[in-house]
């Protein structure tokens, strides 16, 4: 059995390159990376990679990490500028035994010395959606952080292999050096491949405080179901965030186990995940989620698939 899930409807085009490596008896490690690249390539997604939103100086940082869940190997970076690929450095620092995590200009050095693609991340769309949310904040009409989707994927190989990687811009218009969970183990990611991989996305500074993608894996590795694993973990973070401190923030994660049967919760409405296995095409879902916690899927229509990508393409009006 092989199979990949991955957070939000921008992954499915790279799940599907990616299936393709998994079909053929590639490596999970390969096949995640080229899907999260894919990902990271496309200009029109503002949330990761090239095209990304910028943060309050109108700067491009970036977030990612990388897991294989045979060796229990971590490769992140953070804060990194004008590099095309995080995650393939991300991927690099996970065979490095000590240093294996590099924030802003020491991420920058390694990969310079590594030999990675330098590229200004900033596009003209980009800057033209940092001039348009200025106007707004001033009007008050939004808050400068809305928007916050980091790609996650998790993945299983022919061999039992897992993985997890992130990637992400983060927090639209963050103060400079802000990091959120996608490049934190157990936060934004983990893989174990005896029991499974989880991913996270939402508000990073709510999911880093449930350690949530361990937590799933965790549950997976005594049993439960991957759909009944993410339920249980987010439910009850999102509980224990309101009890505490009157609310929660954006928490939405996918998760897979060695079997390649597969599980999302999330506790906001209009979260999307994509997912490909050996029995099942590469397919969007839609997420509803009940007032008991439950999550209900639906596939997203050919109606819904033509008007995201219409407003992810469309002209921004300043």
């Amino acid at each position: 059995m092989w199979g990949m899930i991955a957070t939000w409807r921008m992954a499915v085009e790279g799940i599907t390159k990616g299936s393709e490596l998994l079909k053929a008896g590639k490596d999970a490690g390969d096949a995640i990376e080229t899907a999260i690249r894919e990902v990271e390539d496309f200009p029109y997604y503002k949330s990761v990679g090239y095209g990304g939103l910028p943060n309050e100086e109108m700067e491009v940082e970036m977030d990612a990490a990388f897991m294989d869940g045979d060796t229990l190997d971590i490769g992140a970076v953070a804060a990194i500028k004008d590099f095309a690929n995080p995650v393939s450095i991300a991927r690099r620092l996970s065979h490095e035994k000590v240093n294996s995590l590099l924030v802003a200009e020491g991420a920058e050095k390694f990969a310079h010395k590594e030999g990675f693609e330098r590229k200004n991340m900033l596009t003209d769309r980009a800057k033209a959606h940092y001039r348009k949310r200025v106007k707004e904040v001033a009007a008050q009409e939004i808050k400068p952080y809305s928007g916050h989707d980091t790609v996650g994927m998790a993945c299983l190989d022919m061999t039992g292999k897992m993985t997890a990687a992130t990637s992400t811009s983060g927090l639209f218009m963050k103060k400079k050096g802000r990091v959120g969970d996608s490049p934190i183990s157990g936060s934004g990611f983990y893989a174990d491949s005896k029991r499974g991989a989880a991913s996270a996305t939402g508000l990073g500074e709510d999911l880093m405080k449930g350690c949530i993608s361990y937590e799933i894996v965790r549950l997976m590795g005594e049993g439960m179901h991957p759909q009944e694993a993410c339920e249980t973990a987010v439910n009850k973070l999102d509980a224990e965030l309101k009890e505490r401190r009157g609310q929660a923030g954006d928490l939405s994660l996918i998760a897979m186990n060695p079997k390649g049967e597969w599980g999302v919760a999330t506790n906001i409405e209009g979260f999307s995940f994509a997912v490909v296995t050996e029995n099942q095409e590469p397919t969007v879902y839609l997420v509803t989620r009940g007032e008991d916690g439950h999550c209900t899927f639906e596939v997203a229509s050919e109606e819904w698939m033509e008007n995201y990508m219409k407003t992810r393409m469309a002209p921004i009006e300043e």
